[in-house]
């Protein structure tokens, strides 16, 4: 078992405030987010939506490179992106959907098993499952060379 932690720090009120976040492998130290950041167009800090977007994807990638592994396919590069589409509801916000888009190499196998591989990677991945109250989250994979 394994459990890793983040702390955030924030002061000042509401969207006047700044938080910084940080986490135990140093990774993030005391990085900076706010309003601007998560609302509008600040590239000097982070937010919470890009921390999962980055987190699914990571979990997502290496889920896929194990299953590959397992089945007999070795990965020879594997990238992903994931979107994280924060939109109002009410009063608040929710996070409606999350796309993946997954782009690899693996020698040797075929379409078909490739996109079973990836939706079972999708599926399984511990990020996907505890993400699995967004409403929406869909799974681009492309097979490259």
């Amino acid at each position: 078992m394994t459990e890793k932690t983040a702390t955030v720090r924030w002061e000042g009120r509401g969207a006047k405030g700044q938080g910084r976040i940080s986490t135990e492998t140093g990774a993030l130290s005391e990085y900076p987010y706010g309003f601007a950041s998560r609302f509008e167009d600040d590239r000097r800090g982070t937010n919470p939506e890009e921390i999962v977007a980055a987190a699914h994807a990571a979990c997502f990638t290496m889920a896929f490179s194990f299953a590959c592994d397992k089945a007999g396919f070795a990965t020879a590069s594997v990238d992903t992106r994931a979107s994280v589409r924060l939109v109002k509801q009410g009063d608040g916000f929710v996070i409606d959907r999350i796309a993946l888009t997954l782009e690899a190499e693996v020698p040797g196998i075929d379409e078909a098993r490739f996109q079973e591989i990836a939706a079972t990677a999708k599926r399984d991945c511990p990020l996907s499952k505890a993400l699995a109250s967004v409403p929406e989250i869909t799974l681009q994979a492309r097979l490259l060379g």
